[in-house]
């Protein structure tokens, strides 16, 4: 079973990130084509890029980036819960991604983004690039969630029907493009 990293990007106090990351965890659970693995990167705590070497060399001299390195080898697909900050994705997101280089390639990534009216729509958009220079497979399907404050209540995230639907079209595009890109991804 292939194994799908969710990954809670907003590491702030009283995040909405983590309720949202919660309910999309617990799709992909229900879904059942995946075994989940889900980072927090509020517990996970990266540092700021500590490493001497550029990140495509893989020489790696922190335990916190071998760790992570071998976290993130360990995946075959990947989903980011992502919050919009200034019309942006947060910091945490892009440090995260940064340490890295060869162990994202040829895999699948779908968006979670959550936001004001925007949804998070110009997070993802600024990040695309990124992934894409990553050799990362974004999935066209996507899941924007507007105004999420207005969802959460009592820390538990209220999704509405074509938000849940959001998320099954784009766990079905990610489980198409993980088995299309295995064989990419071994050689």
């Amino acid at each position: 079973m292939p194994k799908l990293m969710i990954i809670i990007a907003s590491t702030r106090p009283g995040r909405i990130g983590l309720p949202v990351g919660r309910w999309f965890v617990a799709e992909a659970t229900r879904d059942s084509r995946f075994e989940i693995d889900v980072v927090d990167l509020a517990e996970l705590q990266l540092p700021f890029m500590d490493e001497p070497h550029h990140p495509r060399l893989r020489q790696y001299t922190q335990p916190h980036t071998l760790q992570w390195s071998a976290r993130v080898e360990g995946a075959d697909a990947f989903v980011l819960v992502m919050p919009e900050y200034n019309y942006g994705y947060s910091a945490p997101l892009k440090n995260a991604l940064d340490y890295l280089c060869q162990e994202w390639a040829h895999k699948p990534v779908g968006l979670v983004s959550y936001g004001g009216i925007a949804a998070g729509t110009r997070a993802q958009q600024q990040l695309k690039p990124i992934l894409l220079a990553l050799r990362m497979a974004v999935a066209a399907e996507s899941v924007m969630i507007p105004f999420v404050g207005h969802l959460v209540q009592d820390g538990v995230f209220h999704p509405d029907d074509s938000t849940v639907q959001s998320a099954g079209r784009m766990l079905d595009e990610i489980a198409r493009l993980q088995v299309a890109l295995a064989p990419l991804h071994r050689a």
